[in-house]
Parts: structure tokens; C-alpha cells; sequence
């Protein structure tokens, strides 16, 4: 019995070494346009070093500071002529 209780504490504690979640979210990056900049900087010169996942999200937070969330659609103004 102790041994299978060794075993599971084991797995559990090799399981806890995996790699860690990213702290910097879409969401964290959108709302601070300072280390956004600096990471698109950073993703431009050496990507290999930051990673894929990492510059994924910068570039997925910038096309949202850019385009918006996609909640407010487009309405152009009521007074512009029409051609």
C-alpha cells in the first residue's frame, strides 16, 4: 500500500514539473501597449527565443487594439453624401 502511495505522490509531483502557462494573456497585452510594443520588437529580431505561442498573442493582441473586439460595428456618419 505504501508503495502505491509513493508511486501516485511521484506521478503527481512529475506532473507539476510540466512546462507553465504564459502569464501574458491576449487580453493582458492588449491593455498595456508599452509591453506589447516591446515583445513585437522582441518577436521581430528573435522569435525562436520567445517562442511561437508567446508572438502568436502579440500579434493577435495588436490586431485587436487595431481592429477593436468586434463588439461596436461600423457606422459611418449620417451626414456624409452618398456617391
Amino acid at each position: 500500500m505504501n508503495k502505491i502511495m509513493l508511486l501516485m505522490f511521484t506521478l503527481v509531483v512529475l506532473a507539476s514539473c510540466g512546462k507553465s502557462a504564459p502569464t501574458e494573456t491576449v487580453e493582458s497585452l492588449a491593455a498595456n501597449p508599452a509591453r506589447l510594443k516591446e515583445l513585437r520588437e522582441q518577436c521581430k529580431t528573435d522569435r525562436a527565443k520567445l517562442g511561437d505561442e508567446l508572438c502568436n498573442r502579440v500579434a493577435e493582441a495588436t490586431n485587436r487594439r487595431f481592429f477593436g473586439d468586434g463588439k461596436t460595428p461600423y457606422t459611418p456618419p449620417k451626414d456624409q453624401p452618398k456617391f
